[in-house]
C-alpha cells in the first residue's frame, strides 16, 4: 500500500551539448551605505548621555561609600565610650 514505485529502466539526466560562447564577467559591486547627519547625531547624543548616566552612577556609588564609612566609624567611636 505505501510501497513505492520505481520506474522500469533508469533514465540518465539530459546532456548539454553547446557552450557558452565567452565567459559573464561577474561584477560585484558593495552595497552603497548612507548615513544621515541625523543619525550620526543621534549616536553622539546617545553617546553623551550614556556616559553622563555612567559618571553621576560612579560618584553616587563613591559618595554612598564614603558616607558607609564615615557612619561606620562614628558608630564604632560611640560604642567604645
Amino acid at each position: 500500500m505505501f510501497l513505492p514505485t520505481y520506474p522500469d529502466s533508469p533514465t540518465s539526466p539530459p546532456a548539454h551539448t553547446h557552450a557558452p560562447a565567452a565567459p559573464a564577467s561577474v561584477q560585484r559591486t558593495l552595497p552603497q551605505v548612507s548615513i544621515g547627519t541625523g543619525a550620526v547625531a543621534t549616536v553622539l547624543v546617545g553617546g553623551v548621555v550614556l556616559t553622563a548616566l555612567l559618571a553621576a552612577v560612579a560618584v553616587t556609588a563613591i559618595s554612598v561609600a564614603v558616607a558607609a564609612v564615615v557612619l561606620r566609624s562614628l558608630l564604632r567611636e560611640h560604642h567604645r565610650r
